[in-house]
């Protein structure tokens, strides 16, 4: 599974992760993802959608 929102794309940020010592190496920020059944076209399915779509009121939950 790509962890990746099925309604908005969000997905992972990279960036670095930076030690007290200023020792930079790579870190990556993953997405908030929940697998929630929802209504889509008048019928049931399993989206795996970030929080954020959630809250917003993009999802309708089934």
């Amino acid at each position: 599974m790509a962890r990746r929102c099925e309604i908005c794309g969000k997905g992972p940020r990279t960036g670095n992760r930076i030690s007290h010592a200023h020792n930079v190496t790579r870190r990556v920020w993953n997405v908030n993802l929940h697998r929630v059944r929802a209504i889509v076209n008048r019928g049931h399915a399993r989206l795996v959608v970030c929080a954020s779509c959630i809250r917003s009121g993009r999802v309708t939950k089934a």
